[in-house]
């Protein structure tokens, strides 16, 4: 290691350490710049606060392990991925990366390289300064993230081997290195060599895989959540929670609520409504005023970046803020003094929104009231909401809420009734039940006041001509709705291409549907076949809920998108500090894209984890009948779901009967050869559960009177199936019970 000449007494100067720092030829952090030294443990207390200082000055930033480089540089040994291949040139960007500026992009020189670098590959490098950017050495191939196997370790005689939680994976590998982990473990591995001799080695122990609160721990790992918050973002909550709320306007005399899951673990909104001597409304939405607490290019910013929302789990919350913030002190509680961004609204009395303005606001929230409480409360239920709290908020709240719906109902958002699953544990985190969301007024009247704000907040900006990131949802693409026309004609239901698609053309289409057995099968074609929505600077609109411009501005606790409006609003409309940079309006762009790919894995981790839990639930029932519906057909199989549970169950075709099932691509069904009996998308049947993983979430059934394999008595014509016209459509469709599709507020 180079070693830089100490100063005559006392530390090296900043000058010096950026020297060594430049010079390394390995990670420089504290400790190897203490030794390069030679600094004595007094001096490497004093050392510690010279390097905070220089960060903060902006002379150098921290890489990966603690160690540093010099801000807007490259660590001269770091980890790559390789982001393009074009004519034999590799690039690849720095994994982390923390500053303003776009990640540089490195020239990998592969001199020396037994084997070529492919797209998304993982090196370890020793970077260079050349010309104008920097090079690139790779130093060793490092696994794949994505690579990274999560499993349970079982033995066979004297071999160990690596059971995949992945429902889709099917192969097991031998483990080469238990790395002291034991048979029945839950373990991450990281898998070596090639096919077929693909071994895998354990990297980390995470417990005991059918622990109920491990079944998130599993998706949390899997996807690559980031659950630990760095000790600087800590420091910097437990700062930033003690300021003053400073001069603000002050709503503490409002009875203004804030009305939640019974679940919550974060209250960011609160309303309040009150009427106007014209038959109009004014109403206040107030939000939780996290950019006052989280200022751009810190280390609460960077974390929040870096995980661009909240991930809910039934056990646990993976929040965007530590905790200190997200359910504390931005958490709007009952009695407490908030910061807060509250959006001020005239509502007409036909509920369009006739102004609004914005302001920094100190709010004392009157009560928080879990949504089936303040559903009982105005339907007459006494005593589990203060009398004065219903009078003076809830009512008021309602008849605005009667306005707005109006207005909803006369633009015609796209409305599809796709029930959530909801999760019931003990204290232990066993599970009590799993059962569908119940959908109150109160949901809906909370979710239309967070849209007027919504809208509000995205016609504000426009208004400044200032930077907004949008919640873009745009129109069904031709391939799509030729794919649904084409679903739809299989039950007789003719779909024009011609018209011009609204949302309201999907709502009059189940309309004529009525209350068909396929409704619900119907509903999930047309979810599917909207587009997915999005973050994005460029206003293309939000097709589903009807409106021409929509942003994110009712949970900055939870989404990093929000937070950038409320900067946005704050520097636009001069509220004080905490505004946007020239810097960050214009990354925008790559911002949204990227927040936009931190949801969809949120979404997915959710999904994940209530399939697990699922199984879970169900495996004391594996062995009896279960009421269930076919979600999916392929030629060697179909999938069925549990009513009102979720969860979806391969049966394959070997074991549907003594003949043979041909699989017919029109209709997407099985049909038997000899009886003629038919398996298609919709059917309802009941179904013998044979397994139910609660590790992979995976679940397989049997039909009633057969047994796996082919044996047993075969299908009956007179067996009961689902009557009406013969329907198919896209195989593999399956409602996991998440939010309400991607047109979701």
């Amino acid at each position: 290691m180079p070693r830089t000449p100490r100063p005559a007494k006392g530390l090296p100067t900043p000058k010096q350490i950026l020297e060594f720092i430049e010079q390394s030829g390995q990670p420089a952090g504290k400790r190897e710049i203490a030794r390069a030294f030679g600094l004595s443990p007094h001096e490497k207390i004093l050392l510690k606060a010279m390097l905070k200082d220089m960060a903060d000055e902006g002379l150098i930033d921290s890489a990966p392990g603690r160690a540093f480089h010099k801000t807007g540089g490259v660590p001269r040994v770091t980890v790559l991925r390789v982001v393009s291949i074009e004519d034999g040139q590799v690039l690849a960007i720095p994994e982390q990366w923390h500053a303003e500026t776009p990640p540089p992009r490195l020239r990998v020189l592969e001199k020396g390289r037994k084997s070529a670098l492919a797209l998304n590959d993982r090196i370890l490098a020793r970077t260079e300064e050349a010309g104008n950017g920097f090079v690139a050495h790779p130093m060793k191939l490092l696994a794949k993230s994505a690579e990274l196997l999560l499993g349970v370790v079982r033995a066979e005689g004297s071999r160990h081997y690596l059971t995949p939680v992945d429902k889709r994976e099917r192969r097991e590998f031998m483990i080469s290195d238990l790395n002291n982990a034991e048979v029945g473990d839950l373990v991450l591995a990281e898998p070596s060599g090639r096919p077929p001799r693909v071994t895998a080695r354990v990297d980390a122990i995470l417990g005991d895989p059918f622990a109920p609160r491990s079944f998130s721990l599993i998706a949390i790992h899997k996807h690559g959540l980031r659950d630990v918050f760095g000790e600087d973002a800590v420091t910097e909550a437990e700062r930033v929670a003690k300021q003053a709320l400073g001069e603000r306007e002050d709503l503490t005399h409002l009875p203004i609520v804030a009305i939640d899951p019974a679940d919550a673990r974060d209250h960011d909104d609160a309303i309040w409504a009150s009427a106007r001597d014209d038959g109009g409304w004014d109403a206040i939405v107030a939000i939780a005023d996290v950019s006052f607490y989280v200022r751009e290019g810190s280390a609460l910013d960077k974390e929040a970046r870096s995980r661009g929302n909240s991930v809910y789990f039934p056990d646990r919350v993976v929040p965007m803020l530590p905790e200190e913030l997200s359910a504390d002190i931005c958490s709007l509680k009952a009695g407490k003094d908030r910061a807060a961004l509250a959006c001020h609204l005239v509502v007409g009395g036909d509920g369009a929104l006739k102004s609004w303005r914005f302001s920094r606001a100190r709010i004392r929230v009157a009560a928080n009231i879990a949504y089936e409480d303040a559903q009982a409360a105005m339907n007459g239920t006494v005593g589990l909401v203060d009398p004065a709290i219903v009078e003076d908020a809830l009512k008021p709240l309602w008849a605005c809420w009667r306005a707005l719906f109006v207005a909803r109902e006369k633009r015609q958002p796209l409305d599809l009734d796709l029930p959530e699953r909801r999760v019931m544990l003990d204290e232990k985190g066993r599970i009590l039940s799993v059962a569908p969301r119940e959908r109150l007024d109160a949901h809906r009247l909370v979710e239309d006041y967070m849209i007027a704000a919504n809208v509000a907040a995205a016609k504000a900006l426009e208004a400044k001509k200032a930077p907004v990131m949008y919640r873009i949802h745009e129109a069904p693409g031709r391939e799509k709705l030729v794919a649904l026309k084409d679903y739809l004609a299989t039950f007789d239901i003719e779909f024009a291409l011609g018209q011009v698609i609204k949302p309201q053309t999907f709502n009059h289409l189940l309309d004529r549907i009525g209350e068909h057995d396929a409704r619900p099968e119907i509903m999930e074609q047309i979810l599917r076949t909207q587009m997915q929505a999005r973050y994005g600077p460029q206003n293309l609109g939000h097709f589903g809920l009807a409106l021409g411009s929509y942003g994110h501005f009712t949970s900055p606790i939870r989404r990093y998108a929000d937070l950038i409006v409320h900067r946005s609003l704050v520097r636009s409309y001069k509220l004080g500090e905490g505004g946007i940079s020239d810097g960050a309006a214009a990354g925008m762009e790559k911002l949204g894209e990227h927040i936009s790919m931190l949801e969809r894995r949120a979404m997915e981790a959710e999904r994940d984890t209530i399939d697990r839990y699922v199984a879970a639930f169900l495996s004391d029932r594996v062995g009896q009948l279960l009421a269930c519906r076919i979600s999916g057909v392929q030629p060697f199989g179909f999938f069925a779901t549990v009513e009102g549970l979720g969860g979806d169950g391969l049966v394959p075709a070997a074991i549907l009967g003594n003949e043979f099932f041909r699989y017919n691509e029109a209709e997407k069904a099985l049909v038997g050869d000899d009886s003629g009996e038919t398996f298609r998308m919709g059917q309802k049947l009941e179904l013998k559960l044979v397994e139910a993983n609660p590790v992979s979430g995976a679940l397989r059934f049997e039909l009633p009177q057969g047994k796996f394999g082919g044996q047993g008595e075969g299908p009956r014509k007179d067996r009961t199936v689902a009557r009406g016209p013969r329907r198919g459509r896209p195989a593999n469709i399956r409602h996991q019970g998440g939010r309400t599709g991607s047109y979701r507020r």
